[in-house]
């Protein structure tokens, strides 16, 4: 992904919001398939209810920021959005071997465990700092991650992030809005986390 993209894809509930979702859509609880999150299980807006896209067979368009280059071409995800600019996204894959899900899951970390930094070197306008949340004792764990962006015209966002798994199969959670550390929500967005792992199957 280059820097331009990048760029994009700092005010996430934006860019979420206004995905042009490509792939192939499919039922939403097609039989032996992880089942994602319902609009009313994402952290609650104020002002806003929330509304989500079919889910759809491959990678998200655009890429979620730090962890987009990771996702497979098996990916399978789903956009959601408010009417006030903020947006999130669930991206599921199963892979063949529980060993390959710990693998993925660990790149996935990896990603995000270095996101701040990735976004500083891949765009000098914009600067960035995160925090970790800590693990959710669901299934076979999930953890949670901040990331605040600010660019140099003043754009302000805030992204969550969570990735968990259950056996064979990795979800990735993204949550965005503009603002700070102080308006990320996060106790809402654990319970969102525990509630999409424990709706793998």
């Amino acid at each position: 992904m280059n820097m331009r993209v990048n760029k994009g894809l700092l005010a996430v509930g934006a860019a979420v919001a206004t995905a042009v979702v490509v792939g192939t859509a499919m039922p939403a609880a097609a039989a032996g398939s992880p089942k994602f999150l319902a609009p009313s299980e994402l952290p609650p807006h104020s002002s806003s209810a929330w509304t989500a896209g079919p889910v759809t067979a491959g990678q998200p368009d655009p890429l979620p920021m730090c962890v987009g280059e990771a996702l497979p071409s098996t990916s399978v995800h789903r956009a959601y959005r408010t009417d006030y600019d903020t947006g999130a996204l669930q991206v599921t894959v199963v892979e063949r071997s529980e060993q390959r899900a710990k693998d993925f899951a660990a790149l996935l970390r990896k990603k995000l465990d270095g996101c701040a930094e990735t976004v500083m070197k891949l765009d000098p306008e914009t600067t960035a700092k995160q925090k970790y949340y800590g693990r959710l004792a669901v299934e076979d764990g999930a953890h949670v991650y901040g990331v605040h962006t600010v660019t140099s015209w003043g754009a302000s966002d805030i992204n969550m992030f969570s990735v968990g798994r259950d056996g064979t199969t990795v979800t990735l959670v993204q949550w965005g809005q503009m603002g700070g550390f102080a308006d990320a929500q996060v106790s809402d967005f654990k319970a969102t986390t525990t509630t999409a792992v424990n709706k793998l199957y």
